[in-house]
């Protein structure tokens, strides 16, 4: 093969020697001061290496080819490396039990519960789950979570009394208690047009609480006050099957959300039963990152939710749209004659939580990590 430079100019930048004895391996300094990485540049550089090569003794061409079968097996035990033994998301948030009263909420025991438990360790778990993300698809479009999550204590120590999510808190999100129907148009219209659907399921179940105090699927949650009673679909962004049998159609439904969070701690779907005389009291969700969206199924008088200070009331058919990142509660403060407030709850990504967010985040914070 005869090589013929395109560039005859730039042909003394590019003369290797070709004496043996591994001096072929030694470029000039000239040849690295003046090499221009044009595609004409690494034509050159490519055949230049071939006749360098063919004019290399035994032992140099031995050298580059251990110093290949190195790098294979680098980049294979690295690529095979399992992840180092850190204790789950789950089992983090999970791991303390509160008790008595915190933030003026009582608090529910349960050990499952995102919002009720904490730990000091978790900014370290989700650092390492957020390397590991970046690892395997890309850093773009961190930049807000890495933030967040490299500078959490700071944030949540910090916050306005208002706004104090108790989990995770992206930051430079627009805050505001409530948000309009536009923000998640899509699915807001697409609850409220299968409003008969739920309610006829709802009603259905509820109808098992005349044959015993508490059927199967429900929860009691713990209230200073009256009775809080929930039917979870997804709990924690984990699906009860046997629940969701018991509603197919609202189950089905949540398949068809654009924005339902369903695959991470922070997206639940359940039916919420306030009992007269109930009341929740004054407490803050776990992250700023979703919108709740509660569509009214019964809503008798008297029953109000207040977040951040302003008070709403549930209208039956029509979706509320509200951060329970800030300060929020619940009461029914309505008669026995009229019944309970019940409510379909389903959890939706905040509007300015990017599409790459989203897909980190579901990473970040899967259930079981």
């Amino acid at each position: 093969m005869v090589w013929v430079p395109v560039k005859g100019s730039r042909t003394h930048c590019l003369d290797l020697p070709r004496t043996s004895n591994g001096s072929c391996m030694k470029m000039s300094l000239d040849w690295f001061t003046d090499w221009s990485w044009s595609l004409d540049g690494l034509r050159n550089f490519i055949a230049t290496g071939i006749h360098s090569v063919r004019d290399c003794d035994t032992v140099a061409l031995s050298t580059i080819a251990c110093l290949l079968v190195v790098f294979v097996w680098y980049c294979y035990h690295v690529g095979r490396e399992q992840p180092l033994s850190y204790v789950t998301v789950n089992s983090i948030i999970q791991s303390v039990d509160a008790n008595g009263l915190q933030n003026g909420y009582v608090y529910c025991h349960s050990s499952e519960c995102v919002r009720c438990t904490h730990n000091e360790g978790l900014n370290q778990k989700l650092y390492h789950n957020l390397q590991e993300y970046a690892k395997r698809y890309s850093w773009s479009g961190m930049g807000r979570i890495h933030k967040g999550i490299r500078e959490q204590g700071r944030y949540l120590n910090s916050r306005p009394s208002i706004q104090k999510p108790e989990v995770f808190f992206l930051p430079d999100l627009p805050t505001a208690p409530y948000f309009c129907r536009e923000a998640q148009k899509h699915d807001v219209e697409l609850l409220e047009h299968n409003f008969q659907t739920i309610l006829a399921e709802f009603k259905a179940l509820y109808k098992a609480f005349s044959n015993c105090s508490l059927p199967q699927g429900w929860k009691i949650n713990s209230t200073p006050r009256g009775e809080w009673l929930t039917f979870y679909l997804v709990n924690q962004g984990t699906v009860i099957p046997s629940n969701c049998r018991k509603c197919p159609r609202t189950y089905r439904l949540l398949g068809s959300l654009r924005t339902f969070i369903g695959n991470n701690v922070f997206g639940n779907a359940c039916i919420s039963v306030l009992g007269p005389s109930t009341v929740i009291t004054e407490h803050y969700g776990p992250t700023n990152i979703r919108i709740r969206c509660h569509l009214g199924l019964k809503t008798p008088s008297n029953c109000e939710l207040v977040v951040g200070g302003e008070p709403q009331c549930w209208a039956e058919g029509r979706c509320l749209l509200f951060d329970d990142s800030f300060l929020h509660a619940a009461f029914h403060e309505g008669s026995a004659d009229e019944g309970p407030r019940a409510i379909f709850m389903v959890d939706l990504w905040h509007p300015n939580v990017a599409a790459a967010e989203r897909q980190a985040l579901d990473f970040i914070f899967a259930p079981g990590r």
